[in-house]
C-alpha cells in the first residue's frame, strides 16, 4: 500500500496536518475559554502537537487518544519530553468506539480525521463524540470542505493524490452530517487549504522548518510523490478548503 498523504508529510517534518491549519484551529479554540478544571478529549491527537499548546497556554489536563501505535508511541515521547505526563494521557484507541463512559468530557477535539472515513462511519464517530460529552458540552472540529458537493472527478483525484479514500463534503453535506449525528447548533468558519500552500505552511510551521520541510521535500525518494501531491492542491485551491464547526450538545 502506498503512504498515505499525512503520514508523508509527518516524516517530512510537518507538524500541522490540518486543512486550514493553525488559523482554524485558533478559530475554535478561541470559541472555548480552556481551564484546568475541564474535563477534555483530543481525538486523533496525532503528534500531540494542540495538546501540548493547550496544556502550556491554559494549565488544562486532556486525554489524546489516536488509534495509530506508531502516532502514539511519538505522541508519548513528545508529551515526556515536554515534561507533561501529568497533564497529557496519550492512549490508544478508536474513534468509531471509544473506551469512555456517557458524558465524560466538556470538550471533544477532533481535526482532520472525519474525511478520512465513508459517511456512515463519520456520523458513527460523531454520534460517539456527543455520546462522551457532558450536557452542554462542546465539540471542536475541523475538517477539508469541498466548494460545491457535485465534484466527483475532484475527490477521486484528492484520494489518488493523498493515497486514502478521503469522502470530503461541502458545508451544505457537513451540516447534514452533523444533524444526523444530534447535533443541531452549529458555528461554522470556513477559508483556503493552507496543508501544502507555502505561505500556509510558514505560518504553520514557521519559515525555518518550512525549508526543512522543502529540503526534504526535494531529495530522491520523496520528489515525485511531493511535486504530485503539490500541483493537485495547487490546481484545486478554488476547489478544496477547510471548514471549522463549532457544536454544542
Amino acid at each position: 500500500m502506498s503512504e498515505a498523504g499525512h503520514s508523508f508529510l509527518a516524516r517530512l517534518g510537518k507538524t500541522r496536518l490540518r486543512p486550514g491549519g493553525v488559523e482554524a484551529t485558533d478559530w475554535l479554540f478561541n470559541h472555548v475559554p480552556f481551564n484546568k478544571n475541564q474535563q477534555i478529549l483530543e481525538v486523533a491527537c496525532n503528534q500531540c502537537t494542540n495538546a501540548i499548546e493547550l496544556v502550556k497556554k491554559t494549565g488544562c489536563s486532556i486525554t489524546a487518544v489516536d488509534l495509530d501505535k506508531q502516532v502514539v508511541e511519538i505522541a508519548r515521547k513528545r508529551v515526556e519530553a515536554g515534561n507533561l505526563t501529568d497533564q497529557i494521557t496519550v492512549e490508544r484507541a478508536s474513534a468509531l468506539n471509544l473506551p469512555y463512559p456517557d458524558q465524560s468530557f466538556d470538550i471533544v477535539i477532533n481535526e482532520a480525521m472525519l474525511t478520512m472515513l465513508g459517511d456512515k462511519q463519520k456520523v458513527k464517530a460523531i454520534s460517539e463524540y456527543y455520546r462522551v460529552l457532558k450536557p452542554g458540552g462542546v465539540l471542536l472540529t475541523h475538517d477539508v470542505k469541498l466548494a460545491d458537493g457535485n465534484m466527483v472527478e475532484v475527490v477521486k483525484d484528492l484520494q489518488k493524490a493523498i493515497h486514502v479514500q478521503a469522502t470530503p463534503h461541502d458545508e451544505a453535506g457537513w451540516r447534514e452530517i452533523f444533524k444526523t449525528a444530534g447535533f443541531e447548533n452549529l458555528k461554522i468558519a470556513t477559508g483556503p487549504m493552507s496543508l501544502m500552500n507555502p505561505l500556509g505552511m510558514i505560518r504553520d510551521e514557521g519559515l525555518g522548518r518550512t525549508i526543512k520541510i522543502f529540503c526534504r521535500a526535494m531529495k530522491k525518494e520523496n520528489r515525485v510523490y511531493f511535486k504530485s501531491m503539490y500541483r493537485f492542491f495547487k490546481a484545486n485551491k478554488s476547489n478544496l478548503g477547510y471548514i471549522a464547526i463549532v457544536s454544542k450538545k
